[in-house]
């Protein structure tokens, strides 16, 4: 397995803004739904996230009171969560954290649909390599990782790696085992798979790593950066189709957007950063393999909260952050108390995405300003749909874990759908719950705000039409959640970025931690952020 990371994206909170106009997605007649089948928008709480168009408009009455707190965290996903843990390992017994929404998670929050577990987000994350130290150890605390002194190195616990068989292709009228698209009988198509492979593992010399932080940063990787990936690889004459619809599919599935919107650095980290590319038919390297859990990686975030549930305060919808001579103050609106109040710590971490952290500061730091200038973020719908039994079975590939149809480059089908009920331990039978995926055009946004969650399911149930014709029959529940701004989008230049060093590298009161700082957002980067982001804070002795 190449390592698609769909289900990995994390950010903090997330809002809808206006765009433009939804092509191509008018209710296909033959997926009209039942009129009593129950499909409604869960999660995410827009009325909260659009709170600073109000406060624009008339401003704020005082605070009700004032809360203090030896620290504040604001933004309850993964990095805040990793920044909070931080601080408390380190002392700050009275460090605090504030979330829009009525749980933590962030982008990785699970949710029950039919009595199963399944994500409303990220789904998995693979077995962590020696960089991503950070992360390696809270997995070695929480058990997912554990020492085999006799083989001198770590070992995953093999009831939470994603049980095969893993994923499949639906491709000319079958499934296939695996995602790369079938090359048989495709001499071309294979000479351009080996000449990709031969391609990532010369650029790979460079360096990669995850965290991104981690690997040098040369001019040539500037130059990588400085240029789409599809201009990459026409450069290359790497223009089969085939391998054009699958590198396309990756950059939809870690980065929102296609190889045309993507840099190359992007397009290449996505290989380089992990096991390479493997061409068929030539020795792989040894994959490690992924976790995963019904829930997705719920499972992570509420064992990261657990520990920290008395420092968490949901439903806080900040308005205001100022930084002052002698602390940071926040302006919240309390959801349960209808009130204004204000939190104020000597200092704080912000864990949010960046263009809500620039409208909630009061001045700014230049760089701030300039990271978000341009920024691109990737709106997602996230559709859970619970069955009374599989569908008809097509032919190939018995069902898997991860299950997607083949698109060519340019399209904006859905990415496939995950059995959220694949990974339950229990063995006894239970109607399946998918999970599926859309990695939707930034045009789109406007529609997922406005329209219904029926409408949206009509384009779910379309785009798995020629896998699963007779699903519609299958259907029993649908929940659907819709992700604004879910990721931003690794456009050219994003990673080069000297403002997103720069707030990374910050120091003072005020810290900055997301996923948005590394220029794509997956678990590794949030997490580890969050961690450096709260150990910083204690060490700089403002």
């Amino acid at each position: 397995m190449n390592g698609p990371t769909r289900r990995r994206w994390l950010g903090g909170s997330l809002a809808l803004a206006a765009g433009g106009a939804l092509p191509g997605c008018a209710p296909h007649a033959s997926t009209e739904l039942p009129p009593d089948l129950p499909v409604r928008w869960v999660g995410a709480r827009l009325d909260r996230g659009h709170r600073l168009r109000e406060r624009k408009a008339g401003g704020w009455p005082a605070p009700a009171l004032t809360r203090r707190a030896g620290a504040l965290v604001l933004g309850g996903g993964v990095a805040g969560l990793s920044a909070l843990r931080a601080l408390v390992r380190a002392g700050v017994d009275d460090a605090q954290l504030l979330e829009l929404e009525d749980t933590v998670g962030g982008n990785a929050r699970s949710h029950q649909l039919a009595g199963q577990g399944c994500p409303l987000g990220a789904h998995y994350l693979p077995v962590p390599g020696p960089t991503a130290h950070e992360v390696g150890e809270w997995l070695h605390e929480i058990g997912l990782l554990q020492w085999d002194g006799l083989r001198g190195a770590s070992r995953p616990d093999e009831r939470y790696l994603c049980h095969a068989p893993q994923e499949r292709l639906f491709i000319d009228g079958a499934w296939q085992e695996g995602q790369l698209p079938s090359a048989a009988g495709r001499p071309a198509t294979l000479d351009q798979y080996r000449r990709f492979a031969r391609r990532v593992a010369e650029v790979r010399r460079l360096g990669f790593a995850l965290p991104t932080w981690r690997a040098p940063w040369t001019p040539a990787h500037a130059a990588l950066d400085g240029q789409t990936f599809a201009a990459w690889l026409a450069a290359e004459g790497l223009d089969d189709a085939r391998l054009r619809a699958y590198l396309d599919y990756a950059c939809r599935d870690d980065y929102g957007a296609g190889l045309d919107t993507v840099s190359a650095w992007a397009g290449l980290h996505y290989f380089a950063s992990r096991h390479g590319f493997d061409a068929p038919g030539e020795p792989a390297e040894a994959d490690p393999g992924l976790f995963t859990w019904p829930e997705g990686n719920g499972w992570l975030t509420q064992r990261l909260a657990q520990p920290l549930s008395e420092r968490l305060h949901t439903g806080q919808t900040v308005l205001a952050v100022e930084e002052g001579r002698q602390g940071v103050t926040a302006t919240v609106w309390n959801e349960a108390a209808g009130r204004v109040e204000a939190w104020q710590a000597p200092q704080a971490v912000l864990a949010l995405p960046l263009f809500i952290a620039a409208r909630l500061l009061v001045n700014p730091p230049p760089a701030l300003g300039a990271a978000v200038a341009g920024a691109r973020y990737a709106p997602w719908l996230v559709s859970n749909l619970a069955l009374d039994e599989a569908p008809l079975a097509r032919p190939g590939f018995p069902p898997a874990w991860d299950n997607v149809g083949y698109a060519p480059a340019g399209s904006t089908r859905c990415l496939g759908y995950v059995d959220a009920t694949h990974q339950r331990l229990d063995p006894r039978p239970v109607p399946p719950v998918w999970t599926v995926y859309h990695a939707l055009a930034e045009t789109d946004r406007p529609a997922l705000r406005d329209q219904p969650a029926a409408f949206w399911l009509q384009r779910v149930l379309a785009d798995l039409a020629p896998l699963h014709p007779d699903l519609p029959r299958r259907l029993r529940a649908a929940d659907l959640m819709r992700h604004g701004h879910a990721m931003r989008i690794p456009a050219p230049g994003t990673r080069g970025s000297a403002a997103l060093a720069a707030l990374r590298a910050r120091r003072g009161r005020l810290r900055f931690a997301h996923a948005e700082l590394a220029a794509y957002s997956v678990f590794e980067e949030a997490f580890t952020l969050g961690q450096l982001a709260g150990q910083s804070s204690l060490s700089s002795g403002f």
